[in-house]
């Protein structure tokens, strides 16, 4: 048995029996690209790289254009369109950049394959001054130096893009950063519970037992359309659930808060915010798809299994004089996933 001595290698292995032993096929043989060959093919290929380049210098100027002149104006349609304006600029910006550094890559710069021996982990000074001088070459094969606009509009692409996530997040410092709306929601006393979306009010005598009904605050139809209202209701949505009274474990001072035994509670998991709406009516639990948390609806919606730490808020909920289900009041803590004011 013969053996490899340090720093060399071999792609035969000569313990294997003669079946499983190959030879090293090597490089495969070079192929020029037109680029290579033809020094008209090779203009062309530095003009297309240049071109995208030049897209993505336009998508960038385009962002920033969509950013400062089509504003949001509290509608639905004003907000699409200010996204739609600001995404696709984006796109053109980031495609323009990839795709010409890819045909830069395949079309201009070398493509000849090189093996290099395994060597141990530091180099020598001579390896060093080799792969310096490698990168030289690299840079002198690629013709940069000599392609001035293509040099220019790779510049100013990489140089534009960061001004489409700077600007409006610059933009963003004087804004609204009154945290403490976090705290708050759109539920308020006497507020009826209705139906998602169709925003039916809800009579108590209409929730049997073991149903379960997704819950939004009462708002007209035209209210519910606006952007403010759609944005305040991703905190609010609520989740109703009916069950026997005498299952239901509550604290004294939460005694008060369900009616007849139906409880309500916030459809937003504490864990990273994703809607919790999968109930089992056997166990009365509450599962979070994205994660697996569950809550126990019966217990307060306490955790009881998976990476949420916190129960999920309850919304104190009353009877009308015409027997429609109300808010008490808005939760009695901040819903959704804990933020830098709220580790708890």
């Amino acid at each position: 048995m013969s053996e490899l001595q340090p720093g060399t290698h071999s792609t035969t292995d000569v313990t294997a029996p003669e079946h499983d032993r190959f030879t090293d096929p090597g490089l495969p043989e070079h192929k020029e690209r037109m680029s290579d060959k033809d020094p008209a093919a090779a203009k062309r290929a530095e003009h297309q790289v240049t071109i995208l380049f030049v897209i993505s210098i336009l998508g960038t100027i385009s962002a920033l254009v969509a950013y400062f002149m089509i504003r949001p104006e509290g509608t639905v349609a004003s907000v699409r369109n200010a996204n739609i304006a600001l995404g696709v600029s984006i796109f053109f910006a980031l495609m323009g950049i990839g795709l010409g550094a890819v045909h830069w890559a395949k079309a201009l710069m070398s493509d000849h394959e090189r093996v290099e021996e395994r060597h141990v982990q530091e180099s020598t000074t001579e390896d060093r001054e080799a792969a310096i001088q490698a990168l030289e070459d690299g840079v002198k094969d690629s013709n940069i130096g000599r392609r001035t606009v293509l040099k220019g509009t790779v510049v100013t692409a990489l140089g534009l893009f960061p001004l489409t996530v700077a600007v409006p997040l610059v933009g963003s410092v004087g804004g609204d950063w009154d945290i403490s709306k976090f705290r708050h929601t759109i539920w308020k006393k006497g507020v009826r519970l209705t139906t998602d979306p169709a925003g039916r009010p809800v009579k108590a005598s209409d929730v049997t037992l073991g149903s379960v009904v997704h819950i939004i605050p009462e708002a007209s139809e035209e209210e519910r359309r606006s952007h403010h209202w759609i944005t305040e209701k991703a905190k609010a949505v609520v989740l109703l659930v009916r069950l026997d009274p005498k299952d239901l474990k509550e604290t004294e001072e939460r005694k008060d808060w369900s009616y007849d035994g139906i409880v309500a509670y916030s459809k937003i998991c504490t864990h990273v915010g994703c809607p919790v709406a999968l109930y089992e009516q056997q166990t009365h639990h509450l599962l979070c798809p994205c994660h697996q948390s569950t809550f126990d609806v019966a217990d307060g919606a306490k955790v009881v299994f998976g990476p949420a730490k916190r129960a999920l808020p309850q919304l104190p909920i009353a009877v009308d004089d015409e027997g429609y289900l109300v808010a008490q009041d808005d939760f009695n803590e901040p819903v959704g996933p804990s933020y830098w004011e709220r580790l708890k």
